[in-house]
Formats: structure tokens, sequence, C-alpha cells
């Protein structure tokens, strides 16, 4: 069984940026105990928030959020401002074999990557693929990025690979879900249990499908979503899991 989930950290912030609730994020992501968790919105330096906050951490959120529990890491660096950075991250508990950030920026005020890593996973003949996304606010564009990482899938993973794409693709139309079934063969883990895609933002009354986990060469064993005060009061957006069994 290999349990993953998904999550926009809102760069360690709360909803209203108010209160910086990166060390309570942390500990709710080990309650989740994912073998391997997306996240996007990662802050991977901030001199501001740095010499605003006593306990801002000392390592890129990634590295903190890593820490004794998931070994591997990589980060995608994305938007790129005077005082810091953020982008993509995957943390995983297994050994990461390589890694890629591609550009899929459509505007210019909207920087957008795709982190590409390919993992070595216990009893899995192949690499795993694991993709971890966040599309733009505008369906041109989104539809522009759809198109690049398929194509990126399609040139560099082998079409019997197992394949994991998940993050935040602002979607809320679902129009995603066609063209990763059609072009990779590839099923989001809700529907593969006969619902919709899960409501997933505002993280306190989701209302709008935003998030999504998209799996190839697995069964869908559980889908989750964790919403609510607890989750809401950390970020704008709910945390999706899931249980996956390796088809043979």
């Amino acid at each position: 069984m290999l349990s993953i989930a998904t999550w926009n950290i809102h760069k360690g912030f709360s909803p209203s940026n108010r209160r910086m609730v990166v060390h309570e994020l942390r500990e709710r992501l080990r309650e989740l105990d994912a073998d391997i968790v997306f996240l996007q919105e990662v802050q991977g330096a901030h001199l501001q928030h740095a010499a605003r906050h006593a306990d801002w951490p000392a390592q890129p959120q990634h590295e903190f959020l890593a820490a004794e529990v998931w070994q591997n890491h990589a980060y995608g660096r994305n938007m790129v401002y005077d005082h810091g950075h953020h982008g993509n991250a995957i943390l995983s508990r297994f050994p990461i074999l390589n890694q890629h950030n591609q550009d899929v920026t459509h505007f210019r005020f909207e920087k957008r990557g795709l982190l590409h890593c390919a993992l070595d996973v216990d009893g899995l003949s192949q690499p795993l693929h694991c993709v971890s996304v966040h599309l733009s606010l505008f369906a041109r564009s989104r539809r522009r990025q759809l198109d690049a990482l398929a194509a990126r899938i399609e040139e560099m993973v082998p079409p019997d690979a197992p394949l994991l794409i998940a993050g935040d693709f602002n979607d809320w139309r679902n129009q995603a879900h066609d063209l990763l079934a059609r072009r990779l063969n590839m099923t989001e883990v809700f529907s593969a249990a006969g619902l919709r895609p899960s409501r997933s933002f505002p993280a306190a009354l989701p209302l709008l499908r935003l998030d999504r986990i998209y799996a190839r060469g697995f069964v869908v064993h559980d889908a989750s979503l964790h919403s609510g005060a607890a989750w809401a009061s950390l970020s704008d957006h709910a945390v999706l899991s899931a249980e996956l069994i390796a088809v043979p």
C-alpha cells in the first residue's frame, strides 16, 4: 500500500496571512503519515519573514517540513523576488533518482512550474514518476500548461510506468480530467471510487474542486478530504490524501 497526500500550504501562513503556522503545519503533515507528499506554495526563502518572526525556520520550508520523517525531498523554484522565492515540493520516504522543474509560465506576473521526480519505490519494477503541479488561475493558461505537462510525460516517461500527478490545478470546471485520462491513461482518485473530484477550496467550507490527485498503474483503495476548522486555520486549501495499491 502506498499512501500519498497533496496540499497547497499557502507559504506557511494562515488564510488571512495574520499568523505564521508552519510549525503546526508540520505536525499536521506528520499526522497524515503519507509516504509521498506533494506540496504547493512552498516558501524556499523569505528574508523579510525571517527578520520579522523569531521562530521562522532556518531551513527552506520543504526541508523543515521533511525533517526526520521524509528523508528525501525536492523543490522547484517558480516565483522569485528580491527577498525570496517559492514553488512546489515533493517529500518522499523513497530515494529520488532524479528531478526536473519545468517552467510553464504563460503570463510574466504568474510564474508556474511542474516539479517532476522519479522515485525508487520498493516493490515497483519501474521508477515511480511524480509531478507536483500548481496551475494558472486562467483557463487559457491552464490548457497550455496541461498540454506541456502531457507532452513532457509522453516524451520522458514510458507509457507503462507508474505515474502520479497531484497538486493545485485551479481547475474548478474539471477540464484537466479529459486530457490526462485521454493522453496519459490516468484516473482521478475520487472518480475511481465512483465520486466526483472532491471540493477542496476554501478549506473552512470547500466549494471549488481545485486540488486533485491523478494516478496511473494503481488501484485506488481509499481517497480522503481533510477539511474543517483544524485544517482551515493552517491554509486556505484542504488536504487530499489517497491509499493506492500497485497494479502487478
